[in-house]
């Protein structure tokens, strides 16, 4: 238990979004949105003329962010910038990998669920289950 990392507690976390305008828009309405005092958001809309800088820029900030415990990002923008979204190993905030109205999940391609198999993969071979 001494090597486990602390999950800042705090009164509230948010949750950062990095996705195309349909999804941002539905978890916006969901409640999901929050402007801060410099007038930064928590999420990204994704569109044709959003470059890769600006997605991985986005990334950085909120996963260095200490208010943020989740980010959710959508499978076809985390395809852009996977290198970082692989290389990414802390668990908070957690990175989930969504799907889009017009991409659908591909669970081949998310380095979570990729993460958690080899996890698995490995404790059974290790206990002597398959």
């Amino acid at each position: 238990m001494a090597n486990r990392s602390q999950i800042p507690t705090c009164n509230s976390a948010l949750i950062a979004m990095i996705a195309d305008e349909d999804t941002v828009t539905g978890f916006l309405l969901a409640g999901v949105g929050n402007v801060d005092l410099r007038r930064k958001t928590n999420y990204l809309i994704v569109d044709s003329k959003t470059t890769v800088k600006a997605i991985e820029d986005a990334f950085k900030e909120f996963t260095t962010k200490e208010d943020i415990a989740i980010v959710l990002i959508s499978q076809y923008v985390a395809n852009m910038i996977r290198f970082l979204v692989d290389s990414y190993n802390k668990p908070v905030p957690a990175i989930l990998e969504i799907p889009s109205k017009d991409h659908p999940y591909d669970p081949a391609q998310d380095s979570v669920l990729s993460r958690v198999k080899h996890l698995f993969s490995t404790e059974s071979v290790a206990s002597g289950r398959r």
